[in-house]
């Protein structure tokens, strides 16, 4: 099947192994001091090695290559002792842990004069939903968010969302790039800025690979950050 698979330049790569570590499916192995894509079959394509490589040694193709294989990379990293049983996925994203809480006990879940409201001001919000040429881009700072991110962190609306036109995706389960999209909203209106919201999984940097290149294919320089929600609901600021 043709799909999106990395590539490695060994004559850039210095050997220091980052690459390994990035990738969560064990993709990626160093062999006399190279590193070497071991299966295509564990390579899921969604490149969260790129960013992390400091030579720029790894790029991405589309080519005929084995289809991304869930099982095999399951029991590949158990073999390897990457994790104590095979999990769900090779993604740490879905490592299943308890968050407690806690709370008064006297919460009232009742209408009052204090209840939030909602500060999304557009619809469509979903990345490959969203008209590239809306109107409501012109002008806009953008927010792009993990889909998780809205039910990880509690003041969502008033600390990110309100004041910015906010478009989601996941990249993990959408199974798809959205560079080219990303790209063509930005180069075809009038940005003011951009936040990307993603969550601390791995999977989750396929969105910010996304936005960084788009806004590198747009040709424009624009004010932008990257803030990290973790599982447990709190924020890490980059």
């Amino acid at each position: 099947m043709k799909r999106k698979i990395i590539k490695i330049d060994e004559e850039l790569c210095n050997g220091c192994g980052i690459c390994v570590d990035a990738c969560h499916e064990g993709a990626i192995r160093m062999i006399d001091g190279k590193a070497k894509l071991v299966s295509e079959s564990y390579c899921d394509g969604l490149g969260d090695c790129l960013p992390e490589c400091p030579t720029g040694a790894i790029t991405m193709e589309e080519r005929e290559a084995e289809a991304y294989d869930e099982e095999a990379v399951n029991a590949h990293i158990a073999a390897t002792e990457k994790a104590p049983e095979p999990l769900a996925c090779g993604c740490p994203g879905t490592h299943s842990k308890a968050i407690s809480r806690e709370h008064s006990g006297n919460v009232r879940y009742e209408p009052s004069s204090e209840a939030l409201e909602s500060e999304l001001t557009q619809w469509p919000v979903q990345i490959k939903l969203v008209p590239v040429n809306a109107p409501y881009f012109n002008g806009a700072k953008l927010l792009i968010a993990a889909d998780c991110t809205a039910y990880a962190y509690a003041d969502i609306h008033r600390k990110f969302i309100k004041g910015r036109v906010t478009i989601i995706g996941c990249p993990k389960l959408d199974m798809l790039d959205y560079t080219d999209k990303l790209t063509h909203i930005i180069k075809n209106n009038n940005i003011k800025s951009v936040t990307v919201l993603r969550m601390e999984v791995p999977c989750c940097g396929g969105i910010v690979q996304g936005t960084k290149t788009a806004l590198m294919n747009s040709g424009k320089y624009l004010p932008w950050n990257v803030v990290t929600v973790t599982t447990d609901g709190n924020l890490i600021e980059a």
